[in-house]
């Protein structure tokens, strides 16, 4: 992949509104003074990132309702037989952002120009800071090429503080011991960033955020407590839930809240897995052009001008590898 050819047609776009059914009977979710109000939901739309089917959330656009965080995508269910093709993304640039990935299931291989080269899999978190920029590849890996089985996860970049959109580059990988786990009779949950009911990720962050992934057994009522000027959003992976004002969402929908009050409450009459995210609003301008997201046209434009002359690194060095 030459240079340049990476910038055409690499406008991004997100997912489109949607209006939840109303529950008119038999609801089951509780009540609190301290309630979040529903601002919208929104559908995950089916799109191709390389070769990897994805659902993408949003991407550049409700930052009023997302920041910290600026793009979501889910990547699979996929299954792959032993052998397959890796399903991969050539390699490409980042600036300005912290692009996440967190497995469900399978494994994935990361190389990048920072000279990291690993494999990722199930429960862990990849953390790729791309500060002044980077260039990265992502493809499925060496479990799933050697044994197959179910390739699924998220990707979703954090936007980064304006005083750090031109720090050094990095990478980093969390292995599911360094984030908290709740297990009770009506949900479990795995903390990957922030705090819930007192259980804390060990993972360090740029500004506030919390990131959980929840999954609700039957019957199960949970309200999660979040702070009222944080924003808040919920995304189905699957199941129905029952949201505030009687709204009934499914799954690869998205439940962007309003901030004002605390309380996201959630029902799940024959159980649900979902991801709770948010964090505190950076309130800075968002410029974005396709992986590149900085607070003004001038920073991109020098994203564009380091990225050609190769001060991100060589893309064609970090493709030259086995495509398994």
């Amino acid at each position: 992949m030459k240079r340049r050819d990476f910038f055409k047609g690499s406008a991004i776009v997100g997912a489109a509104l949607s209006s939840p059914v109303l529950l008119r009977a038999n609801s089951g979710l509780f009540k609190s003074d301290s309630e979040r109000k529903v601002h919208s939901v929104l559908v995950a739309d089916k799109t191709m990132v390389g070769t990897l089917p994805v659902l993408r959330a949003f991407a550049g656009d409700h930052t009023d309702f997302v920041s910290p965080f600026v793009f979501f995508d889910e990547f699979g269910p996929v299954k792959l037989d032993p052998k397959h093709k890796p399903l991969r993304v050539d390699a490409h640039p980042h600036a300005g952002i912290i692009p996440t990935t967190y497995f469900l299931s399978g494994s994935g291989h990361h190389r990048d120009s920072l000279n990291y080269d690993f494999q990722i899999g199930q429960g862990d978190f990849m953390m790729f800071s791309s500060g002044r920029g980077a260039i990265h590849m992502e493809e499925t890996g060496t479990m799933l090429y050697d044994n197959g089985g179910i390739y699924h996860g998220f990707q979703i970049w954090l936007n980064m503080p304006a005083k750090y959109k031109f720090t050094a580059p990095s990478t980093e990988v969390y292995h599911p011991e360094t984030m908290a786990k709740l297990e009770t009779s009506t949900f479990s949950a795995n903390i990957i960033l922030g705090e819930l009911f007192g259980a804390k990720s060990k993972i360090e962050m740029l500004s506030p955020a919390f990131y959980f992934h929840i999954t609700m057994k039957p019957n199960c009522k949970l309200s999660i407590p979040t702070d009222e000027t944080h924003n808040a959003f919920v995304y189905i992976i699957n199941g129905n839930l029952e949201v505030a004002g009687q709204k009934e969402v499914k799954s690869n929908q998205v439940i962007l809240y309003e901030r004002g009050e605390s309380d996201i409450n959630l029902f799940s009459k024959e159980g649900s897995e979902v991801l709770v995210l948010g964090g505190k609003p950076l309130n800075e301008p968002v410029f974005a052009y396709g992986p590149f997201v900085m607070n003004s046209e001038e920073e991109i434009r020098r994203c564009f001008i380091d990225y050609r002359t190769g001060k991100m690194g060589n893309p064609d060095v970090v493709n030259s590898l086995p495509k398994n």
